[in-house]
């Protein structure tokens, strides 16, 4: 395991990365009491937040107002804002290719929004938050998660390995790739694969390339790189073209969602 402390938050993460293909781990644990409050942005994974036992994260989003132990985003959540206090959770981020076998549901029937994962999970949900919150170490508990999804994935795959391909295709090149080249690529037609792909993953092969071009534009942002460097880094054809990314994205300018970022990070 390794651990850090930063702006009063430990972070840790299981060595090696989770055990389950397309999962990544993390713990979070707020150490000083300062609460969290931060902006759901748009990401190529959806995320499941596992809170412990009792505790309790507030989400204000396009449901309304909830009060969860945990929940699930999907790839666009919409605008949403997360708050909490005391937080300690386990965070999951899966690659849409495997979420739906893990979820039990498709990204697509998530509808675009941040769900209870109870609604989700159902019992097994509370007996694994509960279990997090019994455990000693964070060792014990990413084990407890590894062994609740390795039980999950006995399930059959729901997803086509040619809509598979044509994802991982779109993230080796970090969104820059033309839907007709990726449809010829998997020998289907650009109509099947547009089919397919929305229907399997949630989202269409062209938004699929916008949000993992938006999600590395993002990663700079949040290094403190600028605008104009990170347009370029990122395949934008100008910095208007970013502006425009980002305010579809998250609803706000480049120079907004860096000074969120670094707000986040304090």
């Amino acid at each position: 395991m390794e651990s850090k402390v930063a702006a009063g938050w430990e972070m840790a993460v299981p060595v090696g990365g989770a055990r389950i293909a397309g999962v990544q781990v993390a713990a979070f644990r707020d150490r000083s009491g300062i609460g969290l409050d931060m902006r759901a942005l748009p990401q190529p994974v959806v995320t499941v937040v596992l809170g412990f036992a009792d505790d309790m994260l507030t989400v204000d989003g396009a449901a309304g107002r909830q009060t969860l132990g945990g929940l699930v985003a999907a790839q666009f959540p919409g605008p949403t804002r997360i708050r909490g206090e005391r937080v300690e959770c386990v965070e999951l981020h899966l690659s849409p290719v495997v979420a739906s076998g893990l979820l039990g549901v498709a990204p697509s029937e998530l509808n675009g929004a941040v769900t209870d994962v109870d609604d989700v999970w159902g019992r097994q949900a509370r007996l694994l938050r509960q279990q997090l919150a019994d455990a000693a170490t964070w060792p014990q508990r990413f084990a407890l998660v590894d062994a609740f999804l390795a039980g999950r994935l006995a399930r059959p795959p729901s997803v086509d390995p040619e809509v598979a391909a044509g994802w991982e295709h779109i993230v080796s090149r970090r969104g820059r790739i033309r839907v007709n080249d990726l449809a010829a690529s998997c020998g289907w037609s650009r109509k099947r694969l547009w089919s397919r792909f929305s229907a399997q993953l949630g989202l269409t092969p062209k938004r699929a390339a916008m949000l993992v071009r938006f999600d590395h534009a993002v990663a700079g942002l949040r290094a403190g790189k600028d605008p104009t460097e990170v347009a370029m880094a990122c395949g934008y054809v100008d910095q208007s073209h970013l502006h425009r990314d980002v305010l579809a994205f998250a609803g706000c300018t480049p120079g907004a969602l860096s000074d969120a970022i670094e707000r986040n990070q304090r």
